[in-house]
């Protein structure tokens, strides 16, 4: 006679009927950034690069320690890279970085070696792995992204706390980016507060208010 498997199957399992409900201000609010369109970044905020780097994992910051401009390291798949934000041009690339140490998960402290003029340092990563970036400037801009039709992040960008639950759309809040597209990674502001740079599993985007001259 066969034995009898002792492997019990689970139980399907079934919605909660005690899913909280949206209250009206919450439901409101949904509402509200799901009807605002993307749109240009205010003044001072430029488009500086929108650059396509297929299978992106995180990005960090940098300074250039000559010219004083912020620079963005990309992490891919594909190897290292780094942009410098007041022009958009990438300014080194590394394809076969150490396998020890390609990829920030690899570091405690969710690092990878810098490379062309900061080569020598560690830049911290964010994105696939964890780590962040900054949420605010010191002169009030402040970053939130938000995702009110899961799975597509909305980074919304704001000026002295007008974001979204006060103010109106394109006057105290902008929706810069919607990445309904690819996979989200990280959105912050650089340690200087002069440049924005969001990254998905597909492409860098990058606003700067710098100058094109040194600081």
């Amino acid at each position: 006679m066969p034995c009898e498997s002792r492997t019990k199957k689970s139980p399907p399992t079934e919605p909660s009927v005690h899913e909280p409900q949206l209250s009206p201000y919450q439901r409101a609010m949904r509402n509200r950034l799901l009807a605002a369109p993307v749109v240009t970044a205010p003044e001072p905020w430029r488009p500086v690069a929108f650059a396509a780097v297929g299978g992106l994992l995180g990005i960090g910051f940098a300074s250039h320690p000559e010219s004083g401009h912020d620079l963005v390291m990309v992490v891919s798949h594909d190897g290292h890279g780094l942009f410098d934000t007041v022009t958009g041009e990438k300014i080194a690339r590394d394809r076969d970085p150490d396998p020890e140490s390609s990829t920030p998960d690899e570091a405690a402290d969710l690092s990878c070696p810098g490379l062309g003029p900061i080569e020598g340092s560690r830049v911290h990563i964010a994105g696939l792995f964890g780590g962040g970036l900054h949420t605010g400037t010191r002169d009030g801009w402040e970053l939130e992204v938000v995702t009110p039709a899961w799975p597509n992040e909305r980074v919304l960008l704001s000026r002295d706390g007008g974001l979204p639950h006060a103010g109106r759309h394109g006057e105290d809040w902008w929706h810069i980016l919607h990445a309904d597209y690819s996979t989200f990674r990280a959105a912050g502001f650089s340690p200087s507060g002069r440049t924005i740079a969001v990254a998905t599993s597909s492409d860098l985007s990058l606003w700067s208010r710098q100058s094109t001259s040194t600081p």
